[in-house]
């Protein structure tokens, strides 16, 4: 008689908790719907994402890669800020992989269309609660953090901005 394990595919479990700290006046960006960090509430932090697949499911949300905005800091990829006007995204740290996506392309699917969008940035779920994240707390292991354009090619309404369910793969 044998035993079987089976694996979530798409899972991946918090390698651990941040703690949060309430932000100095003024300085949290709540652009694009954006969270703030809570004192004393605990923050699940990650280090890896789900395997990717030519389907991966994820979580797309609204990011600002420009200066002053929501997006926190230039890019990871080349310590620049970019236009919202170009298909771009962050992913999630695992996805990330250390620098390893930077420049590489994913093909995004959702609303009943795809768009193509360069990774430049990664949505850090590490670390967060502090100036480099712009007081916002760690990003969950299964996010695209996708600039206007990227909503916009997908054809969701403005209204409709902020989180949506998506699958993405390399391109």
């Amino acid at each position: 008689m044998g035993l079987i394990l089976t694996v979530e595919a798409q899972s991946c479990k918090p390698s651990g908790k941040l703690k949060g700290k309430t932000p100095p006046k003024d300085k949290c960006n709540r652009n694009n719907d954006s969270e703030c960090c809570e004192a004393g509430k605990f923050y699940n932090v990650y280090k890896c994402s789900p395997k990717v697949t030519s389907h991966t499911k994820a979580v797309l949300t609204l990011n600002s890669f420009e200066k002053g905005k929501d997006g926190g800091g230039p890019s990871e990829c080349d310590g620049n800020y970019h236009s919202d006007d170009t298909p771009i995204v962050a992913l999630s740290t695992g996805w990330y992989n250390n620098n390893k996506r930077c420049f590489h392309k994913i093909k995004i699917h959702g609303n009943g269309k795809s768009v193509t969008a360069t990774v430049v940035d990664e949505c850090d779920s590490t670390q967060g609660c502090d100036q480099d994240h712009d007081y916002q707390p760690p990003c969950n292991n299964n996010i695209v953090d996708g600039s206007n354009a990227v909503w916009k090619a997908l054809g969701v309404p403005h209204s409709d901005w902020g989180e949506m369910d998506i699958y993405w793969t390399d391109a």
